[in-house]
């Protein structure tokens, strides 16, 4: 039985504006209308896979939910990680808690956030592998480096491996320079280390153990005892949050007398940065990668992604322009990859763009912050069809919800009041309230907060139907 494990970690902070650490990379549409996290779980959506194993962080818990119910997966399971602490760990939880309910399955990890352009290559290249693992090896894929890459490890294969497409990895070096990976292309033998892992549970936790006991034994003690929640699983916080940081690369794969690769013979990407995006696109004849409400005049080579307004060029060349509701970016393709020192400045600066969206997910739907003033706040908001918001109140700010689509069931105080399209409520301080969408169309709103402290953290939730314990 092969398990996928599906790695859904990761801020993507080179891809900043569109991706954010409250809404990363894997979440995102970035090569079709489908996110990469959604085309991840496509690829393993067959009979030859049990269902998948989602590992992700606390806070990205509902987006994850609502991408596997939006592809209709059954059985998934997700397993959360109290704080991110690379994948040596992550797949050590994995392999432990499969091995509760299966005899020593296969784990395949995946990372969420990665591009793979051939699902029948791969599925052919998993089946090499899987012949490989049952010959007890560690196996990673390998795609043919046939680009100078700085951003990606590279695995130097070694022997064939008798009777299988495989072979024994004579090294494994992280992120060279220039010059150094272009003689690896040059040489025609080195493979790019795509993170994509095929072992025997049991296996890969022996290994752990032996060079990282440390890691081995606390996520042993923390897949203990797991509790479910909802549509997840969570493992004790106190045992993984005193685990080293780790890659499954640094902490196994490079110590290990057992790791092999085989051979995936397709078109991949970790989707690193935007010059990544743009290689990997769909391109005019004039080389652009344009999305959104874009016009280009007199302009060559560059990416062009318009969410929010009209993006309009004239003369230019080589650039990246990215416009969100919050930010916009413009940089040279051959700098876009440093998007991350901006990042750091934001965060150096207690910026919100750095973290978040204008425009925010919940598990009950979205809001969308449209201004902002002294002692006011606007947002709109969307409920999805049985969304329900938390049984909550404030100590600092008054509410007025204008319906402007749909019906809201609202609980103010007690006291139950449907709201139709043109009709308007008002919560003032200090009242319990609920609001909630019982129909099957979404309702949207307009709610306007007026008071002198507005932040998200003055709610006091009484209640709520997700189990939340953050705001």
């Amino acid at each position: 039985m092969i398990i996928p494990v599906i790695i859904a970690g990761g801020s993507g902070t080179r891809l900043w504006p569109l991706s954010r650490a409250d809404y990363p990379k894997q979440f995102l549409n970035l090569t079709n209308e489908f996110s990469l996290l959604e085309n991840t779980l496509d690829r393993v959506l067959s009979k030859e896979y049990a269902a998948p194993l989602i590992i992700c962080n606390q806070s990205h818990r509902f987006l994850v939910a609502e991408q596997v119910r939006h592809l209709a997966i059954e059985n998934a399971q997700i397993l959360l990680e109290p704080e991110s602490k690379s994948t040596a760990p992550a797949i050590a939880l994995a392999a432990f808690h499969a091995l509760k309910s299966h005899k020593d399955p296969y784990l395949l990890v995946l990372s969420a956030d990665h591009s793979l352009d051939d699902k029948d290559v791969f599925n052919t290249a998993v089946n090499h592998a899987l012949n490989v693992a049952k010959k007890d090896y560690l196996v990673s894929l390998g795609v043919p480096a046939t680009t100078p890459e700085t951003g990606y490890g590279y695995i130097e294969p070694g022997n064939s491996i008798e009777q299988s497409h495989g072979f024994v990895i004579s090294n494994f070096i992280e992120k060279p320079n220039i010059e150094v990976a272009q003689t690896y292309v040059d040489s025609g033998r080195y493979m790019f280390n795509t993170g994509i892992f095929l072992f025997r549970a049991s296996l890969y936790l022996e290994e752990l153990n032996k060079f990282h006991p440390c890691i081995y034994t606390g996520c042993k003690n923390a897949a203990q005892n797991t509790i479910s929640d909802l549509d997840f699983i969570r493992v004790k916080t106190d045992a993984f949050s005193m685990l080293p940081s780790q890659s499954i690369d640094y902490a196994v794969m490079e110590k290990t007398k057992c790791a092999a690769v085989v051979p995936l013979s397709c078109s991949w990407s970790d989707i690193g940065s935007y010059n990544t995006l743009w290689n990997e696109s769909k391109k005019c004849k004039q080389g652009n990668v344009i999305k959104g409400d874009v016009v280009a005049e007199k302009t060559r080579d560059s990416l062009i992604i318009a969410e929010n307004k009209l993006v309009a060029t004239l003369g230019v060349e080589d650039l990246v322009i990215v416009d969100t509701k919050d930010a916009l970016l413009v940089s040279s393709r051959e700098q876009a990859q440093d998007v991350k020192q901006i990042v750091a400045r934001l965060f150096q600066e207690n910026r919100l763009e750095h973290s978040s969206h204008r425009e925010v997910y919940r598990p009950w739907g979205k809001y969308d912050t449209v201004d902002v003033g002294d002692n006011f706040l606007v947002k709109r908001v969307t409920v999805k069809p049985g969304g329900q918001l938390s049984l909550q109140k404030h100590q600092f700010r008054a509410e007025h919800w204008i319906v402007v689509k749909g019906v809201a069931k609202t609980k103010i105080n007690g006291i139950e009041r449907l709201v139709s399209e043109n009709e308007s409520i008002y919560i003032p301080i200090g009242a319990t309230h609920r609001l909630e969408n019982s129909t099957d169309v979404d309702l949207e709103l307009i709610e306007v907060q007026t008071g002198d402290y507005l932040s998200e953290d003055d709610i006091i939730r009484l209640s709520d139907k997700y189990n939340r314990v953050e705001n």
